[in-house]
C-alpha cells in the first residue's frame, strides 16, 4: 500500500518527533521510518536503511511509492568536525541518492533540511538576509551549502519538488541531541533540573538563532503541505524562531530555578558558534507560506522545564 510519507534519519532528533507529528495527520500505516540503527522504542513502522546504500534506498522508497520523502540522515557540526571524510559521505553521497532516486520514481515532494552552518564570517551576522553570501567554515555547513545548491539543481533541471529549510538550533525534550554546536540550549535544561548547575561550553554572550521543536515541527509541515506555486525558494528558506545567548536563557531560567547557577567553559564549539549569525530574517518564508512561530524564549523556557520534570518524575 502506497504511504503519504517515508523518513530517512528519523532516529534523530527531529525525526523522532516530526515521525509522530506525521503519524497523527495520516494515520499509524501510512508513515514509515528508517535510519541506519535500530530505534531505541518502536514508534512507528520502521525499517534498517543506509543512506549511502542507494540500492537500498531506492528498494525502500520503491516498497512504499510514498507522496513525500523526508531525508532527515546527517552527521552533526560538532560530531562532523571529528571525521569530514565522513561527513561528507554521509551528507552529500546521501542527499544525492535520495534525490536521484526520487527524481526516478516520480516522487511527488523531497524535504531537505539545510542549516544555519551554511552562514560564515562573509555573512551579515544580524538579521541575516535570505540571499547572503554562503563561506561556512565546517565541513558540515560546506555540505549543507552543496546540498542547497544540488536541491536547486534537480528542481530546474528534472522538476523534482524538492522544498528545504535552513534550521536553526532547535530544542526539544524528546531527546538529547547527537553533536550539534547548539546542543547547550537543550543540555542546559535537564542541567537545572537535575543538578541546578551547568557548565556551558559556549560564552556568555555567543548569540544564535533558535526554534523550539514544536515550531520546527509545524515550519517543515507547513512547507511541505504549502501549494508548489507558493514555494519560490528551491535552494533552502532561512527559518527562525527566536535569538538569544546562553546568558539570556540562563537569566529565564532563575526565573523558574532561582537557585540555578551557570559557568562559561568554551571549547572546539565556541569558534564554530562564532561563525555564525546571530539572527535571521525569515521574511520570505512568512510571505510564501505564512511562516509564523508559537514560542519566544519565555514560553519555551516555561514550557521545557515542564516536560521535562515530567519525564523525569
Amino acid at each position: 500500500m502506497p504511504a503519504k510519507a517515508v523518513l530517512l534519519g528519523s532516529n534523530g532528533q527531529i525525526g523522532r518527533v516530526l515521525t509522530r507529528a506525521l503519524i497523527d495527520k495520516y494515520g499509524y500505516d501510512n508513515v514509515i521510518g528508517s535510519d541506519v540503527r535500530d530505534p531505541e522504542q518502536e514508534y512507528c513502522r520502521f525499517e534498517k536503511v543506509d543512506i549511502t546504500d542507494k540500492a537500498r534506498v531506492r528498494k525502500f522508497i520503491g516498497d512504499h511509492d510514498p507522496e513525500v520523502v523526508y531525508h532527515l540522515a546527517a552527521l552533526l557540526s560538532a560530531k562532523g568536525e571529528t571525521n569530514p571524510s565522513l561527513t561528507w559521505k554521509i551528507n552529500l553521497d546521501g542527499l544525492l541518492n535520495v534525490l536521484n532516486v526520487c527524481t526516478d520514481l516520480d516522487v511527488d515532494r523531497v524535504f531537505f533540511p539545510s542549516s544555519i552552518a551554511v552562514f560564515g564570517d562573509t555573512t551579515p551576522k544580524v538579521n541575516t538576509p535570505q540571499a547572503s553570501p554562503l563561506l561556512p567554515t565546517t565541513v558540515y555547513g560546506m555540505s549543507k551549502v552543496a546540498g542547497e545548491n544540488w536541491c536547486n539543481y534537480y528542481h530546474l533541471k528534472y522538476g523534482l519538488d524538492v522544498r528545504s529549510l535552513r534550521y536553526p538550533g532547535v530544542i526539544g525534550y524528546q531527546s538529547i541531541p547527537e553533536g550539534g554546536t547548539t546542543d547547550y540550549a537543550v543540555e542546559i535544561f535537564h542541567h537545572a533540573l537535575k543538578e541546578g548547575h551547568y557548565n556551558c561550553f559556549l560564552e556568555e554572550n555567543t548569540r544564535l538563532p533558535m526554534i523550539y521543536m514544536p515550531d520546527a515541527v509545524k515550519a517543515t509541515m507547513g512547507l511541505m503541505a504549502a501549494d508548489p506555486d507558493d514555494i519560490h525558494i528551491r535552494y533552502s528558506y532561512n527559518l527562525t524562531g527566536m535569538s538569544f545567548t546562553p546568558g539570556d536563557i540562563a537569566r529565564v531560567i532563575t526565573r523558574f530555578i532561582p537557585d540555578f547557577t551557570i559557568d562559561y567553559k568554551p571549547d572546539f564549539r565556541q569558534e564554530i558558534a562564532a561563525s555564525w549569525t546571530e539572527s535571521i530574517d525569515d521574511s520570505q518564508a512568512r510571505q510564501d507560506w505564512k511562516w509564523d512561530p508559537d514560542y519566544d524564549l519565555e514560553s519555551m523556557t516555561k514550557d521545557m522545564l515542564e516536560k521535562i520534570k515530567k519525564i523525569y518524575n
